[in-house]
């Protein structure tokens, strides 16, 4: 055999050497969703309607032409600028088209206006809103931006290329579409071993096949889930972990018990199912060349499941009607993008009951809009008894509660020791949760046995607030760890630390780690969010002025990211320059008056100007706009205490142990307090407790 020699630029190859040998499966994907993912703009591929078409929407004017073979579209925004541009590119086909127009330092950017390929005329995705041509949301701004937001996932080998110091890209593809080889990985090995051996009955090597779960999560989940890039490009096949951070069940994008809210492009909701935990793999009910169901209805369902799930006996409406298919059950859906039906695939039970206490959605009021939670609840107690199976839901639900019991915060405990409950649940409460004892700290350091990279990821942050030695002495352990992502975590961990309290680590897997967390921070950089992480970097490593230029340029990416106010504020203070920090905080509650950690940060401030009476107000203020904020109330009794104010301070502390009942620095303020007012045995018998319970207490507080 002629030794392997490469010829073509990361060894894509491109679709026409696949159909030499795979045109079966190339004819299936042809006119898929995913060979039409993008295309350049011409006649047989603009499905919009350009012929000298007016239209005004939420006050933006829109006149579509055709000139030539240049399809134009001249645009009159709200502030009365117009300009008129032309279309590049074509970006999905159903239910609705996109449309791409090229600016300066490689920026494509993605049209508002958008095409309904059913209803046959132009609509705005976000209906009735009015977007400001500065606001971070705009079309020509950086949510829209099609190298950021859209390019990896509707090309094939795409490189962002982005340079953080310009702000420009220089983007590039080996397909426009999403081919062969953007599932199957690279195929030159493979090409040039079918070209040079007799391939009869053996299976094909250097080309991803996806037969079992894992390998074809890993090869489907990098475009299909909500998630942040840990590497700087998409490789076909490897592990999931590796190159992403899955986006957690938060109440942003999911609802409290985690069904879909925001898009999660589905393995968010899949590993949270039955299905992804008895291995069903995407392959089982879609055609993945077609991307088009197996079956239809409910045959897709019983494939696996027996006869009866398919009668009047379980799901209790008419046979042949919709309410009867099972997807109308374990699978409600949401309409995105303005008209994009999509359904979730955790394939849940429907539970009303919790509708009742927690407000979460359930397929039941979804159809029967007429009707009440309390009803539907009743009507599942009917049909199948009072107890409802045990679900990973109700510990998401009770881990989002202030206020938390020792009895609660023991149940999560054991929730997230528990394997049969998912994995992305186990993280999420992890993350929900407030770490306040050792006895609590010394939970987590047994989650971070866990299996899961993404346990293990958030079981580690838990760690950063910490003594040095203690977060060392951890990271010594894991800073070898086989997943990236759980590597990157010990850096975080690490990060700030000088370094020669570093010395004993294995210096080779400790660069290593700092190098992987350097690039994930600089791959988001494009990211308004990514900046401000960036920042936060700087931050953490006393590296102050880099920090300020991190969040400035967050700030210019978009204006209305507020927590990047609160971080600016706070290094302009640590780098002396209170005025600016004021300045910040003041422009912040102008855009929100109700960003409660505003009011806390500016108090901190009115305290260092000796302005204490603002102080004062202002943590009042933080604490009526959220009662939660427990460290509002905690410094407010701190103050009081210093002021001899004893009832007032003991009034502050306990609001504040009322949300947080075990946190120990509450608990010895607390104990201060009664040792003041002369209740000896009360502050006595707190301070015991804490000594039993071997209660971190930050030392500046003694």
């Amino acid at each position: 055999m002629a030794a392997f020699k490469s010829v073509y630029e990361d060894g894509y190859v491109g679709d026409a050497q696949c159909i030499q040998c795979h045109k079966t499966a190339y004819d299936s994907w042809k006119e898929s969703d995913h060979d039409l993912a993008m295309q350049v703009a011409h006649d047989s591929t603009v499905l919009g309607d350009f012929n000298d078409v007016k239209t005004t929407l939420d006050g933006v004017s829109y006149f579509f032409t055709k000139k030539e073979s240049i399809f134009k579209v001249q645009v009159k925004e709200i502030d009365g600028s117009e300009k008129e541009y032309d279309i590049g590119y074509t970006f999905g086909v159903y239910p609705l088209q996109q449309y791409l127009i090229d600016f300066d330092k490689g920026r494509k950017q993605v049209l508002r206006v958008t095409w309904d390929v059913d209803e046959k005329q132009w609509y705005h995705q976000y209906a009735g809103e009015k977007i400001n041509p500065h606001d971070w949301l705009h079309w020509t701004e950086s949510a829209q931006n099609w190298n950021t937001m859209c390019a990896e996932c509707h090309s094939t080998n795409l490189k962002k290329n982005y340079s953080a110091e310009d702000d420009s890209y220089k983007t590039t593809y080996s397909s426009i579409n999403v081919s062969c080889e953007s599932c199957h990985g690279p195929a030159e090995k493979h090409v040039f071993w079918a070209n040079n051996t007799d391939t009869t009955n053996v299976a094909n090597p250097y080309i991803l096949i996806g037969k079992t779960q894992f390998d074809q999560l890993n090869m489907c989940a990098p475009c299909h889930s909500r998630r942040a890039k840990l590497t700087e490009n998409l490789r076909p096949g490897e592990n999931f972990d590796d190159q992403y951070l899955l986006q957690l069940l938060d109440t942003t994008n999911y609802h409290g018990d985690g069904q879909i809210d925001n898009e999660d492009y589905v393995y968010g909701s899949f590993v949270q199912s039955k299905m992804y935990h008895t291995n069903v793999k995407c392959a089982d009910c879609h055609n993945v060349h077609t991307l088009k169901l197996k079956k239809q209805g409910n045959d897709v369902c019983m494939q696996c499941h027996v006869p009866k799930y398919d009668e009047p006996s379980h799901h209790f409406h008419p046979m042949g009607s919709e309410s009867s298919l099972c997807v109308s059950c374990h699978m409600t859906g949401k309409k995105y993008m303005g008209n994009d039906f999509r359904r979730d695939h955790s394939f849940r039970v429907p539970r009303p009951d919790q509708s009742l206490v927690y407000g979460t959605p359930n397929a039941c009021t979804e159809c029967h809009t007429d009707k009440s939670n309390a009803w539907a609840a009743n009507q599942v107690k009917e049909w199948y008894g009072d107890k409802r199976a045990d679900h990973f839901s109700d510990g998401l639900l009770l881990s989002a509660k202030r206020g938390m019991t020792v009895e609660n915060r023991k149940k999560l405990d054991a929730f997230i020791t528990d394997l049969k409950y998912p994995a992305i649940a186990r993280a999420t409460v992890i993350d929900n949760l407030d770490i306040t004892s050792v006895e609590q700290y010394t939970s987590i350091l047994y989650f971070l046995k866990d299996a899961s990279p993404l346990v293990r990821y958030f079981s580690l942050m838990k760690f950063r607030e910490l003594n040095p030695a203690d977060r060392i002495s951890i990271a010594a352990e894991y800073i070898n760890d086989p997943s990236r992502l759980v590597r990157i975590a010990t850096a975080e961990l690490l990060n700030g630390l000088p370094s020669d309290q570093l010395q004993n680590l294995d210096q080779s897997a400790l660069k290593k780690a700092e190098d992987e967390l350097k690039t994930m921070l600089y791959t988001n950089t494009d990211f308004s969010i990514g900046r401000m992480q960036l920042g936060d970097y700087f931050f953490q490593k006393n590296d102050v002025q880099s920090a300020i230029k991190q969040y400035q340029i967050a700030l210019r990416k978009d204006s209305l990211l507020l927590p990047v106010y609160a971080n600016l504020a706070t290094a302009y203070g640590m780098n002396g320059e209170t005025e600016a920090a004021v300045k910040t905080l003041n422009i912040l509650l102008q855009k929100d008056p109700n960003y409660g950690r505003g009011y806390f940060l500016r108090a901190l401030l009115n305290f260092e100007m000796n302005k204490d009476a603002l102080a004062v107000a202002d943590l009042n203020k933080a604490i009526a706009i959220d009662p939660t904020d427990t460290r509002a109330s905690y410094n407010l009794a701190t103050y009081y205490y210093q002021n001899k104010e004893w009832n007032k301070a003991e009034k502050a502390i306990k609001a504040a142990l009322k949300i947080i009942p075990q946190n120990g620095d509450y608990r010895y303020l607390l104990a201060l307090i009664y040792r003041e007012q002369g209740k000896q045995p009360e502050s006595s018998a707190i301070i015991q407790k804490l000594q039993k319970d071997h209660i971190f207490i930050n030392e500046a507080n003694k």
